[in-house]
Order: structure tokens, then sequence, then C-alpha cells
């Protein structure tokens, strides 16, 4: 049996047909749920991928891109997602990986296809082959697409103090201006994530660049004491009012 006839099966098997249609309205999907709850799914997947060993680099990459294209059910994308990231495979994530991740974050074009590709697929390739990776995430923050700019911003979400902030706000700052909520979003969350390690030099970026409304709000939200900005004076009552 193939790899990918090998997870249709498993994920029929434990899915619930009763919850598709919930699952597929609050992920506002076109594309249809079979049901599977993410605990039974990365349970049976990882049964599978166990079961069903690949023996070289260009054959993962192949098996990942055919359960991303030939998937009708959205979980069998998200098992293309955890194939990608699967740990016998861990050695063979490398620059040659880019395209196949670059296809997924643009054809996927939804949050939850694009984050964990952007935190744990790209941002690991940028820690690993940090000169190569720099000038292309400064290419994607300035794409006309959005998941791609999203990508370049949420990459270094799990950096910590090892965090280039060149780069991050080199990533941000296109998308400043951008009045999409998946890009303001991804920008506070972005410097939430950094604000863990240097409040205050988060601090000191949202109030140089006038960063506000959701973003702000994101990127301030642990912010507390001392490091946190005064919040603006409320406005004097109106005399009519």
């Amino acid at each position: 049996m193939s790899l990918g006839k090998a997870v249709r099966l498993a994920l029929q098997e434990v899915a619930e047909p009763g919850k598709a249609a919930a699952m597929q309205a609050y992920m506002k999907s076109d594309m249809p749920f079979l049901g599977v709850q993410a605990g039974p799914r990365r349970a049976a997947l990882k049964r599978v991928f166990t079961e069903h060993r690949i023996d070289s680099a260009p054959e993962w990459r192949r098996s990942v891109l055919e359960l991303w294209r030939e998937a009708d059910y959205r979980e069998e994308r998200y098992a293309a997602i955890e194939l990608s990231g699967f740990r016998f495979y861990r050695a063979w994530q490398s620059l040659y990986t880019v395209p196949m991740y670059e296809e997924m974050i643009v054809t996927g074009a939804w949050w939850d296809l694009v984050d964990e590709l952007a935190t744990h697929r790209i941002g690991g390739l940028l820690a690993a082959y940090p000169d190569a990776m720099r000038p292309l995430l400064l290419e994607w923050a300035h794409s006309d697409d959005l998941w791609k700019r999203r990508t370049a911003i949420l990459s270094q979400n799990r950096f910590k103090a090892r965090t280039d902030t060149a780069l991050l706000y080199a990533c941000i700052e296109p998308s400043l201006s951008d009045i999409d909520f998946f890009a303001r979003k991804a920008i506070g969350w972005a410097l939430r994530e950094y604000a863990k390690t240097n409040p205050r030099e988060v601090v000191r970026y949202v109030e140089a660049k006038g960063i506000s409304g959701l973003s702000r709000r994101e990127a301030l939200k642990n912010v507390t004491g001392s490091t946190a900005p005064a919040a603006p004076p409320a406005p004097a009552p109106s005399a009519r009012a």
C-alpha cells in the first residue's frame, strides 16, 4: 500500500464525520474536513509514517507534495505538513526543501496551514542556513503574496535571544501599512514573542514606529510594569454629553 493511501485510510478510521461541518465552518475553509481531531490525527499519522519509511530526500519531498496536491480533505494537508517535519527526516531539512515549502505556503494561503510552516520549517532553515535564508526572507517580506510576507515575519518566533532584530524589523516594516488582519496579527505576534526576551526593545520599537491597533495590542499583551508605555489619557467629556 502506498504512503498516500495508508494516510487516507488511517485518517478515515479515526474520523468523526459529525464534527466535520463544524470544523470546516470554524476554519472558514473551502476544503471539507473529515472530522479528525488533532490528537487522534497525530497518533494515526505517527503509526503510518513509522510503518512506511521513506528512503531518500527526493522521495520524501515528492511524498509530501503528493499528499498536499492530491488532498481532498484538510486533514490530508495537515498530514503533509506533519510528514514534512517527521523525526525520521530531520537530516533532510535543507535549502532543497524551500521550493516545497514555498508551494505549500502560497497554495495553502490560510493561517492553519501557513503558520506551522513559517515558525517550524522556514524558521528551522533560517537557523541552519542564515546566510542563504536572510535574503530570501527579505524578498518574501516585500512580496505581493500575503502569506509569504506573514511567513517572513513569523519565521523567528521561536528564536528568543537568538532573534536577529534587524531581520525581524526588516521583515515587519513592508507590512506596517497593510490593513489586512493576518498581516497585522503576524506583526503583533512576532513582536510579542520577542518581548518575552527583550520587552524594553519591543516597547521602544512599537513607540518609535507608531504601531497602533491590533498589532500594538498583540505586541504589548504581556508587557507589564515599568516597561509598558503609559496608556493615553482619556478624552475630556464633551460639554454636550
